[in-house]
């Protein structure tokens, strides 16, 4: 049997050690396992004591009072209170989905909150209630506006869903960046080497030594349509909502000077607002690119979200493979 269910335990079991109550705990235990079983390791396991560590230092609040400010039937701003992001956004996205639900469209800000996670995982939430997604946060400075020899952007994920009947729903989640940070991070970890053109160290040099990559310069996507896309999300999850941007969002890992006061946005929206039909479209929309022509060597074009559905699926039926330095970190947080 797949050790899953007793992954989820151990976590709980650590943030519960850490201050935080049962059902915070577990909704922390479901984000984090949910990022190993779609393959997104760098979200996974590989934070944990991070998040721990955060937590120790007073920069987490284990038990936030968080606020919740009607504005209109549709919008809502979120205070978090410094709450472990998965909490938060938890939160979020079930506030966006019930002003759906109510007028159409659902609309929350978020402030004061920190890391959490996959965008994915939320936007599965609207999918599954039938709605379309749309959500944005912030991070730390990582890559240099277009022009700039600084970095100030954080590599600030993008992410969109929309249904798709009961097949896999379409999600894509994408950072900025070339490669997100949190892989950048786990190379270092496993003493890895990182893919060549994604970033540059301090001297504005190509490097593919993680280290000298993080304490340098990401390069985003499509130059500055990448740098572009990062101040977007800037604005959006960070000025808008009253969290921090223009680079003050405090990096998790080695900025322990005060709570990072991370951003999120979440839209969300009902499908068949303009047509009703909107399930014939989208079956349609998707049928016909996927019979288009292939390329050599492409046996099937898969939309967003397929293959992460797929992964998922399959790794719920096998054990989660945990490195010895993962092991480690677990039985140092349960001690």
């Amino acid at each position: 049997m797949p050790n899953i269910v007793k992954l989820k335990r151990i976590i709980k079991e650590i943030f519960i050690k850490r201050g935080l109550n049962s059902n915070h705990s577990k909704e922390c235990a479901e984000a984090i396992i949910n990022a190993e079983l779609v393959g997104a390791h760098s979200h996974g396991l590989s934070r944990l004591k991070m998040y721990c560590k955060r937590i120790d230092k007073k920069l987490i609040n284990p038990k936030p009072k968080i606020k919740i400010k009607k504005i209109s039937n549709s919008v809502s701003l979120i205070d978090a209170d410094n709450s472990i992001g998965f909490i938060s956004a938890n939160l979020g996205i079930k506030q966006a989905i019930k002003n759906a639900k109510k007028s159409g469209i659902g609309f929350v800000g978020i402030k004061n909150s920190s890391h959490y996670g996959l965008s994915a995982f939320y936007a599965e939430k609207a999918v599954k209630k039938n709605l379309i997604a749309m959500i944005f946060t912030n991070a730390p400075p990582a890559v240099a506006p277009h022009g700039a020899s600084k970095s100030l952007f954080g590599t600030n994920p993008i992410c969109f869903a929309a249904p798709f009947g009961n097949k896999a729903p379409f999600i894509l989640d994408t950072s900025i960046s070339k490669i997100n940070r949190g892989k950048i991070r786990l190379a270092e970890k496993n003493n890895q080497k990182i893919p060549v053109d994604v970033a540059l160290d301090m001297y504005g040099k190509p490097t593919t030594d993680p280290k000298k990559a993080l304490n340098g310069v990401q390069l985003p996507i499509a130059e500055f349509r990448g740098s572009g896309l990062a101040w977007m999300v800037d604005i959006l999850s960070g000025v808008i909502t009253g969290a921090h941007h223009a680079g003050r969002v405090k990096d998790p890992f080695d900025d322990f000077t005060g709570p990072q006061n991370v951003g999120h946005l979440f839209f969300v929206f009902k499908p068949n607002l303009f047509v009703k039909n909107y399930k014939k479209r989208i079956k349609e929309n998707i049928r016909i690119i996927k019979k288009l022509p292939k390329i050599k060597n492409v046996k099937e074009i898969f939309y967003p979200g397929e293959n992460r559905f797929n992964i998922y699926k399959k790794n719920l039926k096998k054990n989660i493979q945990i490195k010895k330095n993962i092991n480690k970190d677990l039985e140092e947080l349960l001690a």
